[in-house]
């Protein structure tokens, strides 16, 4: 028998299923999806997710794949959030696409000797385990749900995921631009807001806020003409956009699951939470929930600890998640500001945002998740240890001793690990 199934090998579920190997568990992810998508919801790696890459000796293949941005944003205002000051060896945002995150994460899971099986749909929760369409029983101590916005994992384990539904929509769309901004372009007002964002390979991605889009059901189809209509109307030109790569529509839809863990069920990422896209803090926070999860699942499959110690994944994490869905709708409010008072609310965060330093340190640490703190504390930082930098004495997936006490595996202060 598995220790434990994985369903879904996005990068919340790759990351996982290395977390689970490195603490010696068995794992098997399974995919639905025959190939990798293509397309790229996520590109944004935030600082304290370049951390963790570190603290596993991943960095380096990311930094060569990416390109760094100095800064965020938070809601879309003109006025960025610097990065430069935060207390991190990496002060930046790394753009890289998520097929390509997919690409190291799965390789690096392989590597360390778990399974990765597509073409897996799973139907239902079987007695130790899961059940695929196909009627095969895929047989596990443990399942974790990786699964997305629409789990079947969360579905079948009765998992409650009270929320809002959708009231707005925004889209997007990467494309060839045949006269091309400067840098990173954000530009809002009563016609809409728009992000423009430099991708490797030549193509820009462009997200789009349109104050015609403002109702609970989903507009059609997104087609180039309407992209390029409505980047015209709010920019005043289209930058010569042609050869669109893909086409999407998204919502504002904002849930949470009500327990991260029931008996010997778990969730992770985006079957945890899903929230408008804003601020690129999706995968992040979804990679950040399985740093949490893996070593301590992995300690309790393998009964090195007792089963009490998963239930400290829930009260860590869920309140990240419950701040994850506060600071996006907020960023929602503001990305949605159509009217003259919402303009005016922009006008005066954004001039906070440039006068006021510490606002603006304070509003990067969270949209980097820098400054996510458990009852035991913050996560430590990296720093010169006797035998080693911290974050390359943690790539074993162990427990370091510092000076100021125990440091467990995902970084934070062992005061919590059971």
């Amino acid at each position: 028998m598995n220790d434990v199934v994985i369903a879904g090998a996005g990068p919340t579920g790759l990351w996982l299923a290395a977390e689970l190997r490195l603490g010696g568990a068995s794992v098997v992810v399974l995919e639905t999806r025959e190939e990798r998508d293509p397309h790229s919801k996520a590109l944004t790696v935030h600082p304290r997710t370049l951390e963790i890459l570190d603290c596993r000796g991943m960095l380096d293949e990311f930094l060569a794949a990416g390109f760094r941005i100095p800064n965020g944003h938070f809601g879309g205002l003109p006025d960025r959030l610097d990065f430069s000051g935060l207390d991190t060896p990496y002060p930046f945002t790394l753009a890289v696409l998520q097929a390509r995150t997919e690409e190291f994460l799965e390789a690096r899971a392989k590597r360390l000797g778990a399974t990765v099986r597509r073409g897996c749909r799973v139907a239902a929760l079987g007695d130790r385990g899961v059940v695929l369409e196909s009627g095969e029983i895929v047989p596990a101590r443990y399942v974790v749900g990786c699964d997305g916005t629409r789990s079947t994992i969360r579905a079948a384990a009765g998992i409650d995921f009270p929320g809002t539904s959708a009231t707005t929509w925004g889209s997007l769309g990467d494309v060839i631009l045949g006269e091309p901004p400067q840098g990173v372009v954000t530009i809002a007002g009563p016609d809409g807001g728009l992000m423009i964002v430099p991708l490797p390979g030549g193509v820009h991605r462009i997200v789009l806020g349109d104050p015609g889009t403002d109702r609970a059901e989903q507009p059609g189809e997104l087609t180039l003409d309407e992209l390029r209509s409505t980047v015209r109307r709010i920019a005043g030109t289209d930058y010569g956009m042609h050869s669109p790569e893909w086409l999407s529509r998204f919502g504002n839809a904002t849930r949470q699951a009500a327990a991260y863990r029931k008996g010997d069920v778990l969730l992770a990422g985006d079957a945890a939470h899903m929230h408008y896209p804003t601020g690129g803090v999706g995968m992040n926070v979804g990679i950040q929930d399985a740093h949490n999860l893996g070593w301590k699942l992995a300690a309790v499959a393998t009964g090195r600890a007792p089963g009490s110690l998963l239930d400290t994944y829930h009260d860590e994490r869920h309140p990240v998640g419950a701040d994850l869905l506060q600071h996006t709708r907020a960023q929602t409010a503001l990305m949605n500001a159509w009217t003259p008072e919402g303009q005016a609310l922009r006008a005066v965060i954004s001039g906070l945002i440039a006068t006021a330093p510490d606002m603006s340190r304070r509003l990067a640490e969270r949209l980097s998740g820098l400054d996510v703190t458990y009852p035991a504390g913050r996560r430590v930082r990296d720093q010169q240890l006797p035998g080693g930098r911290l974050f390359e004495l943690l790539r074993t997936g162990g427990h370091v001793e510092t000076p100021e006490g125990t440091v467990r595996p995902d970084g934070h202060p062992a005061a919590t690990a059971g």
